[in-house]
Parts: structure tokens; C-alpha cells; sequence
């Protein structure tokens, strides 16, 4: 009778427990309680990698400090179009400045954004703003005022619009291809690059569903984004830059949209029409990447699509990270007789070509040839 009782006892013990487990209440706080401890632990080892540089005061007097994301490993210097954007935009104005890879938001949660003389500025189209005050520099200058609102419609068509489809087939639809790109070691990469990955895309798809392109189909957001292109491309026409012979703000914006679907996104729609049948943009992408980033070494076979993701995808030499950088030549478009005074010019060992005016790496006929063929007006 005694053990029967105990026995009952622990009947009613067990069964109370496994009602107590199966209590969706019970379920659910222990998923927030280990999802929140994770997530936790994954910001904090997540902040420790991004932080390539030790913190330290920063004295931005007659200097620009510029924040941004860790460089990529396939040799884009940014995943974010507008990090790009702004990189590229001092470069054209030939404006030094310290690049700061710390992973840290400003203040209003946006990146990039700079510092200078301790006055901080975020945003790309403030940051233009500010530097153009501060400094009295203007690479739209030479445009009229009719030109000049053009340049804004379409800066507006690409940041507020084309972005949204770029982001969506870089962080919704290849998210597993963009996750390889991130720059991240130690025994726990794997892990974060998922993580990291995979939340920069829910926020992709919330943030597209509240502006309204995400509530459409991949198809429609697609279909989109082709008109976007096929717009940029029909402005473009046969012009060097899109506002002319003379560079402008504009060219830095798009070069930094394009850039991500001519180099990180293999295989995908964007590349195929930008390598294909808008080659005009792909010519316009490398003569920006050329003019303005030497260092920044492609190969021949990376600048047209033929089909096949694997030949596209393969991984440029690594970006050189020149944390202060300086162009020494002029805006001047005619560059005849400057090279020479360029430091960056610097012959490729396994070649008699300069990395600035060659995209091959080595001096067979058959690679000029192929240069020759599909990329026939680069001059910069």
C-alpha cells in the first residue's frame, strides 16, 4: 500500500511537471530568456570583431575621420552603397582622410558618417552638404541649374528607390552568397557572419515593407529594378559620366549602387544586365574603379557575364587598406602627361602594366585582346 501511495505521489508529481512543460507560457518565456541571453552574447562578440581598431580618441581637427563598415574579403571596399558613395566622392575631390573601420553607429543610428574639426555629420547627401560649406569644395560646380535638379531626381530614383531592389537581392535573396563576403575570423566567424547576415536581412524586409517595394512579389521588385537600370542606362548613353565629359556628385552615387551588383552579386539578374545588355553602365562602373581606386584589382573575366556564376565569381586580390589616402592629380579629365606624378602607379610585378590602367594581371595578347573587345571606350 505504501509504495503504491508513493507511487500515486509521483504520478501526480510527473504529471504536473509535464503540464508545466507543456504550457506555452512556460515555453515561451524560456525562448526569450536563452534567445535574449544568445543574442546578447552574439552583439558582444560581434562588437569585438567589428572593432578592428583598439578605441581611442579621435582628434578630427582639419581632418576628416570617416566611420564606416569593415572592408568586404572579395576587394569591393563596401558592401554599403553609400559608404562607397561618400569613399569614392572624397577621393574625387582629392580630399585626405582617415577611414575608421569601428563598426560604431552615429548618432542618429546611420553609417557612414564623419567627423571633422569635432563636428559630426551623418548621412551621405549632409555629409556632401557639409563638406561643400566647410571646405568650399563642389564637384557640381560646372553644371547648370537645369542639370543640376536632373541630378537630383535621379539621385533620389537610385537612393530611395534602386537601393531597396539591391538590398533585397543582396541581404533577402542571395543572402547565403552575401554571408561569405563579410570580412570576420576567429573560432566563432561562422556563426556571427549567419547571424549578422541573416538579421540584416529581416531588417531589409521590414524596412521595405514599411517604404512599400516589399509588399510587392520577387518578381515585381525585380521588375523594378530593371527599369531603374534600363533609366540609368538611357541617361548614360555613350557620355563618360552621367552629366557629361565632366565628373559630378551623381557619379559618385550611382558607382556605389552599381558597384555592389557588378561585384558582389554573381550570377544574379542585376549582374547579368549591367554585364550584358546595359554594358554601358559595366564601362561606366570601371572606369570609376579605375580613376579612383587603383588599388582595387579586378580581373578581365569579372567585367561581362557569360552564363556560368562560377566564372564570375572568382575573388579579386585583395583590397590594399589605405587608411589615409590622397589622389595628387587634378579634377581634370584630360590626364595625358599626369601619370607619371601618381604615387599609386606603381608597375604590377607580374606585369608591365600599371594596376591603374590595365585590368589584366598579365601581359598576354589574348587578355589585351578580350579587353579590347568588350570594354573598347574606357579611356578615364
Amino acid at each position: 500500500m505504501t509504495v503504491l501511495v508513493h507511487f500515486r505521489g509521483c504520478s501526480r508529481d510527473y504529471g504536473g511537471i509535464m503540464s508545466a512543460l507543456g504550457s506555452e507560457s512556460w515555453w515561451k518565456k524560456t525562448l526569450y530568456i536563452t534567445g535574449g541571453a544568445l543574442l546578447a552574447a552574439a552583439a558582444y562578440l560581434l562588437h569585438e570583431l567589428l572593432a578592428i581598431r583598439k578605441e581611442q580618441e579621435l582628434d578630427s581637427k582639419d581632418a576628416i575621420i570617416l566611420h564606416q563598415f569593415s572592408r568586404p574579403k572579395n576587394g569591393i571596399p563596401s558592401l554599403s552603397p553609400f559608404c562607397l558613395k561618400i569613399e569614392t566622392y572624397l577621393r574625387m575631390l582629392d580630399l585626405p582622410y582617415q577611414n575608421y573601420f569601428d563598426g560604431k553607429l552615429s548618432p542618429q543610428g546611420k553609417m557612414p558618417w564623419i567627423e571633422y574639426n569635432h563636428e559630426q555629420v551623418s548621412g551621405s547627401e549632409f555629409i556632401v552638404d557639409f563638406l561643400e560649406e566647410k571646405l568650399g569644395v563642389n564637384l557640381n560646380k560646372n553644371l547648370t541649374p537645369q542639370e543640376i535638379a536632373v541630378s537630383r531626381a535621379v539621385t533620389k530614383m537610385v537612393e530611395e528607390h534602386l537601393y531597396w531592389t539591391i538590398a533585397y537581392c543582396q541581404w533577402v535573396d542571395n543572402v547565403e552568397e552575401t554571408q561569405k563576403l563579410l570580412a570576420m575570423n576567429g573560432p566563432l566567424s561562422d556563426t556571427l557572419k549567419w547571424l549578422l547576415s541573416h538579421l540584416n536581412g529581416s531588417m531589409v524586409r521590414r524596412e521595405m515593407y514599411g517604404h512599400g517595394i516589399g509588399r510587392f512579389s520577387k518578381e515585381e521588385v525585380y521588375t523594378l529594378m530593371e527599369k531603374d537600370m534600363r533609366t540609368l542606362a538611357t541617361l548614360l548613353g555613350a557620355k563618360k559620366y552621367f552629366m557629361g565629359s565632366k565628373m559630378s556628385t551623381l557619379d559618385a552615387t550611382v558607382f556605389g549602387h552599381l558597384a555592389q551588383a557588378m561585384w558582389t552579386l554573381p550570377g544574379t539578374r542585376p549582374e547579368q544586365l549591367i554585364k550584358g545588355e546595359l554594358i554601358n553602365l559595366a564601362m561606366f562602373c570601371e572606369r570609376m574603379r579605375r580613376k579612383f581606386w587603383p588599388e582595387w584589382f579586378v580581373e578581365v573575366e569579372d567585367l561581362y557575364y557569360d552564363g556560368d556564376s562560377e566564372s564570375s565569381s572568382s575573388s579579386p586580390a585583395g583590397l590594399l587598406d589605405f587608411g589615409l589616402f590622397s589622389r595628387t592629380d587634378t579634377l581634370d579629365d584630360s590626364d595625358s602627361g599626369s601619370q607619371s606624378t601618381r604615387q599609386t602607379h606603381t608597375p604590377s610585378p607580374e606585369s608591365d602594366h600599371s594596376l591603374f590602367d590595365s585590368d589584366v594581371g598579365t601581359g598576354s595578347e589574348n587578355d589585351i585582346q578580350l579587353k579590347e573587345e568588350i570594354m573598347p571606350d574606357l579611356e578615364v
